[in-house]
């Protein structure tokens, strides 16, 4: 049994909307603790952003999410929920996907049912598996759950609202509850009638995705005290920081190729301060660790 997995179940099962951002990899995780939030999850379309150069299509492999996430649970100390995907395809994979995520410390994952090839985002078209194929996927990281760390929470997302017709997606999302789901999410859910409609109907802890935040794409950006006061569990900002990032670099390169000087002096607007940074990311502790370790040469040779 993992702390971190007990203290996320226990935030969920709260249902105030517990806000969990979407970090890409270690640093952008750290950043989001160090932020004041109280989990963290890994977002797929930030991987494949981030990893590739690529969109949130099925290109990125197993292991390299599995690194990024073992990455991401060394780094910080707030509970930490992985993003499997599909599943990697099969039953057999999403629960060994499972039994490696509750050995490296994850306190739960995403899992979804749509079909290959995903699409990213909230994108009309989506298709999705059987209920019947989600629901032993679901059954099967279940059981691992149970077997090895009964609090690991299991969030089970849904299709697309848009394209399968709400009342479709909650039925779902009581079957997945039913298999072993912890907490259920619908794709592109709408707006604030859809997710009060998903809440008094789903029989169990629900979240929202408002994606980067700002726009919340194709759901509506109902504040967050107001979805507490609806009783959502949890509230997905999954994108923001692959494109806060992306923003920030893009901004700074224009900037630097259209400066005259090829530099920007004294521009520190643009830039965290290296000693700042330095600082964040622990240089100090890794020094200290060395003098203590390091072996001097001149000793060696007395």
């Amino acid at each position: 049994m993992s702390e971190k997995s007990v203290l996320l179940r226990g935030q969920i099962q709260k249902r105030r909307a517990l806000i969990m951002p979407g970090c890409h990899d270690a640093l952008s995780a750290k950043v989001i603790q160090r932020c004041g939030f109280e989990a963290v999850q890994i977002s797929g379309f930030g991987i494949a952003g981030c990893l590739l150069g690529k969109p949130d299509v099925g290109l990125v492999s197993t292991k390299d999410v599995l690194d990024l996430t073992w990455n991401v649970v060394q780094a910080v100390e707030i509970p930490v929920m992985a993003d499997i995907g599909t599943g990697a395809e099969s039953v057999v994979n999403a629960a060994w996907i499972v039994e490696r995520l509750i050995n490296m410390g994850a306190g739960g994952m995403n899992i979804g049912d749509q079909l290959l090839p995903i699409r990213c985002g909230h994108p009309s078209g989506k298709q999705v598996i059987s209920a019947e194929e989600m629901i032993g996927k679901v059954r099967a990281c279940a059981d691992v759950r149970n077997r090895q760390d009964a609090d690991f929470v299991i969030s089970a997302c849904t299709g697309s609202r848009a394209g399968f017709g709400l009342e479709k997606m909650i039925r779902r999302c009581n079957l997945y509850l039913d298999a072993g789901a912890d907490l259920v999410s619908i794709n592109a859910i709408g707006d604030r009638d859809d997710i009060e409609r998903a809440v008094n109907a789903v029989e169990g802890p629900l979240s929202v995705n408002l994606m980067d935040g700002v726009t919340g794409v194709n759901t509506e950006l109902v504040s967050i005290p107001e979805l507490a006061a609806m009783g959502i569990a949890q509230v997905s900002i999954r994108v923001a920081s692959i494109m806060a990032a992306h923003r920030a670099l893009t901004n700074f390169f224009n900037a630097l190729k259209v400066s005259p000087t090829g530099v920007l002096p004294g521009e520190t607007n643009w830039l965290t301060d290296y000693k700042e940074f330095t600082d964040f990311v622990g240089l100090d502790e890794h020094r200290a660790m060395q003098e203590k370790y390091f072996a001097n040469e001149s000793n060696l040779m007395d």
